[in-house]
């Protein structure tokens, strides 16, 4: 298949999801309005939603690095060394994964019980969460869609045959519909509601991202296996 292989498609496909996961992990500082670099930390809030869908994107950046892989290294190496990188990034984005899924229950804990304590919690939450930059958002997400959609584009055409990856078509399939999903739950309610509906969307793709470590971390397995095999029956 490397054979056949368009690299330059191949590699503006790695560039274009490279991009993609630059934007939506960097949305928490050019979209804040706080200067101060503390403060402006604490506001990743109000696109926390943005945030988690680059940590699942780079799931995706990490699938296209390995299939590129063997471009740059030997296939011998790339064999032996696939599992063991496999293993470790998907046992780190499991640990990830569930420090976001605890990280986003407890603020959406927080704003719901402060939106609930009527009237002086409902106060602190409208001055603390309620004005959610929805078109900051929008326009964030729909950068990310457009790169997402080129790369699809661009990786199809360095070579035809990554439809038959059925692990690579879902998980692209699964940042689509995370993006999706977001802007769904920004437009769906009032805005000083957004913010809650925003982190519910972070506690969904924590799990998503959680279900495909596990994936990849159970992949990884088989692949040690076999390299040992190999390397046993080389001694």
């Amino acid at each position: 298949m490397l054979d056949e292989l368009r690299k330059p498609f191949l590699l503006a496909a790695a560039i274009v999801i490279a991009l993609a996961v630059l934007v939506e992990l960097g949305a928490g500082f050019y979209l804040s309005p706080v200067t101060d670099a503390s403060a402006r930390a604490e506001s990743l809030y109000t696109i926390s939603g943005i945030f988690y869908l680059g940590i699942l994107d780079t799931l995706v950046l990490f699938t296209v690095a390995l299939v590129g892989a063997p471009l740059i290294i030997t296939h011998r190496l790339h064999g032996r060394i696939q599992g063991v990188v496999t293993l470790i990034f998907s046992f780190l984005m499991l640990l990830g994964s569930i420090v976001m899924i605890f990280a986003a229950l407890a603020l959406l804990l927080l704003m719901v019980s402060l939106l609930l304590a009527i009237p002086f919690g409902t106060i602190v939450y409208l001055a603390e969460y309620g004005s959610f930059d929805r078109a900051a958002a929008a326009a964030t997400l729909s950068l990310a869609m457009a790169l997402k959609i080129g790369f699809c584009v661009l990786l199809f055409l360095a070579h035809q045959r990554f439809l038959e990856n059925k692990g690579l078509v879902l998980i692209i399939l699964t940042s689509l519909l995370g993006a999706v999903l977001l802007s769904f739950l920004h437009g769906l309610f009032p805005r000083f509601l957004v913010s809650i509906t925003d982190d519910i969307g972070a506690i969904i793709l924590s799990v998503l991202t959680l279900i495909w470590a596990i994936f990849y971390l159970v992949g990884a397995i088989p692949a040690i296996l076999k390299a040992l095999r190999k390397a046993e029956a080389g001694a």
